[in-house]
């Protein structure tokens, strides 16, 4: 027997249907649905990650080198410490020659002769007593300076000791990289 396909009669279409119109989904179906990886486990996915991780080092590493604030170790921040950064770049100093000096007593060491070994190695003993002196100096005068600047009661602790440090690094290995040239002495 053929069936008709029944039309809804006006009083039916007029009234909603009950429900949504589908099944309601199971909880194991529901939690199958909202079920993904924590992370993303893509070879794409890791290599973005990756990417970003590096630019963020790579920006960070040029931060630091170019003496910016946000990018620099609490060592080095504030402007007292850029102050006697600046100070110590601007000048000579003889602890910036202290390992080329070092390679030149090495070298001589090596000569089978002790009379030369002798006096290399007293030359190196003074060289490295004038540099002491010379960073007990300029240590000296970047507290004083800064004590005239910002005033002695507002005076970081351990500025003479960075300062002295500092001018003892060769200029070119320098972090933060100096931003200054030689002569040019902070105000």
């Amino acid at each position: 027997m053929a069936q008709k396909a029944e039309t809804p009669t006006p009083d039916e279409a007029a009234t909603p249907a009950v429900g949504k119109g589908r099944a309601t989904p199971s909880r194991a179906e529901q939690e199958a649905a909202r079920r993904r990886p924590l992370a993303p486990d893509t070879k794409e996915a890791k290599a973005a990650a990756r990417a970003r991780l590096n630019e963020q080092r790579n920006r960070a590493r040029d931060g630091m080198a170019n003496g910016e604030e946000k990018y620099l170790p609490a060592r080095d921040k504030g402007p007292q410490k850029r102050w006697a950064r600046d100070y110590v770049d601007a000048g000579f100093h003889l602890g910036e020659f202290v390992m080329p000096i070092m390679i030149l007593v090495l070298l001589t060491s090596m000569i089978p002769v002790t009379e030369v070994y002798y006096i290399a190695f007293m030359v190196l003993f003074v060289y490295v007593l004038l540099m002491i002196g010379d960073m007990l100096i300029l240590a000296r005068n970047v507290k004083k300076k800064l004590a005239a600047k910002y005033g002695a009661d507002r005076l970081e602790r351990g500025l003479g000791w960075y300062s002295a440090m500092r001018s003892m690094q060769m200029r070119f290995i320098r972090l933060p990289k100096p931003q200054v040239k030689r002569g040019q002495y902070p105000a």
